[in-house]
């Protein structure tokens, strides 16, 4: 077999990867499989000092090694120039509807004129631009249909290329709540509307929750209050013991559990409860970020619907029925107000958009957002990576660049601990070991 010598301690103890010596004879074709990056810059761990020049070998679609400086490939390894670009994990997001990008009247026009199948493509349409933005890894917080559990195994297949997705099926609610989607529909059109998300009482809760495992969920997502799109009102819409079996059964089935919640009370009750992440929690008072901060509850603030709302606003003044505009004026006004709050409690913070309300693409907007709100740029990057992995309970796969995890690997100009805004020009993808995106 024709070999090839791989100099260097490359692949020896000191890379991570045991019983390779120094100056190995590797085969050919092994080298042939590798990539080797060339990066100026590697912020390898988001929170801690990134790394000068480095060299990062993929090989299996995972990280084999990195090493300080600028090491030569041993032939047939295809090389990366990044010498003059910061790399960084791939991003997480962690609050994402892929299946549209439409919000308000022109969400609900389509969902009477465009098909099942029209809509699927749509789906892979977002999950692209939300990839080339270097989001690598997402967590799709409901959609109906399946369209998202859908795209997700036609990725896992090799059939269409994605982000990572971690889906939570349909999201669940009481009858008349935020995820109830007759609102706002004629009643003679109801009987064609699906309702088996919604629940009514513990056990009916607890069918609930089992109905999404059952059809694939990752997550389970619920509501405690009304939402801003749905015109519900933002007060608890869950009494005590339908979010306890809500939980209860999604952790009874190795679940995590999201709640979207917007007012303080429903916030609290989905705290004191174990619910993992509050979703918006646009009003949060200090002894709710400290019992978040003692649960180890995670923020995931979302603060990026409010670009969504202000730019189809100035598109359209009429985008928004009149009770919903009411809310969205409300929700504009106060966003990051609880962030504020939370983030010097300790609280945990994920970072998600609720792309499908703010656009997909333009995942990487809610970072200025979080800087604007009080987060320094390192602590926005770390949640969009270290954290956010950590929620999603990927921390052992994604997050970070380390030996032996997912070769999720993102590229941009300029330093984005020193202007964040970098972030939103991406120039290199990397998702699991595939280039998707080269500029």
């Amino acid at each position: 077999m024709k070999t090839t010598t791989l100099a260097l301690a490359l692949l020896a103890t000191s890379a991570g990867i045991v019983g390779v010596a120094v100056n190995a004879e590797v085969p050919a074709e092994a080298a042939s499989t590798q990539v080797w990056i060339h990066a100026g810059r590697v912020i390898a761990v988001p929170g801690q000092a990134p790394r000068g020049a480095t060299t990062i070998v993929v090989q299996d679609g995972r990280i084999a090694a990195l090493h300080d400086g600028f090491l030569p490939a041993p032939a047939g390894a295809r090389v990366i120039d990044l010498k003059g670009r910061t790399v960084l994990p791939g991003l997480v997001d962690s609050h994402t509807h892929l299946s549209s990008d439409r919000a308000g009247n022109e969400s609900l026009a389509a969902a009477m004129t465009d098909s099942l199948p029209l809509n699927s493509y749509e789906t892979q349409w977002n999950g692209m631009k939300t990839l080339r933005a270097g989001f690598t890894t997402v967590r799709n917080l409901g959609d109906e249909k399946g369209k998202v559990l859908a795209y997700k195994e036609a990725i896992r297949r090799g059939w269409v290329q994605g982000p990572r997705i971690l889906d939570a099926g349909e999201s669940i609610s009481t009858t008349g709540g935020h995820m109830d989607s007759r609102i706002g529909i004629a009643d003679d059109l109801h009987p064609a509307i699906a309702t088996e998300n919604l629940c009514d009482g513990a056990d009916d809760c607890r069918r609930a929750v089992r109905r999404q495992v059952g059809r694939g969920a990752d997550v389970i997502k619920f509501a405690t209050t009304g939402g801003v799109n749905s015109g519900t009102g933002l007060a608890t819409r869950m009494f005590e013991d339908e979010a306890r079996a809500l939980i209860d059964t999604a952790h009874a089935y190795g679940r995590k559990v999201a709640v979207h919640a917007h007012g303080l009370e429903g916030v609290k009750l989905a705290v004191r409860l174990g619910a993992d992440s509050i979703e918006h929690g646009t009003m949060i008072d200090e002894e709710t970020a400290k019992l978040m901060a003692r649960n180890g509850t995670f923020y995931v603030p979302t603060l990026s619907t409010v670009n969504g709302y202000l730019e189809r606003l100035a598109a359209n003044p009429n985008a928004y029925p009149p009770a919903i505009k009411a809310q969205i004026d409300w929700r504009i006004g106060i966003t990051g107000k609880s962030l504020k709050i939370a983030y010097p409690l300790g609280v945990r913070i994920a970072y998600g958009t609720d792309a499908g309300v703010s656009k997909h693409g333009r995942n990487a907007d809610e970072f200025e957002l979080l800087v604007k709100f009080g987060m320094p740029a390192a602590e926005a990057i770390k949640a969009a990576t270290v954290n956010a992995a950590a929620l999603l309970g990927l921390e052992k796969e994604i997050g970070t660049l380390e030996v032996g995890k997912s070769a999720d690997i993102i590229a941009v100009d300029g330093d984005p601990l020193a202007d964040v805004g970098a972030l939103k020009a991406m120039k290199f993808v990397m998702a699991r070991g595939e280039v998707i995106r080269f500029d």
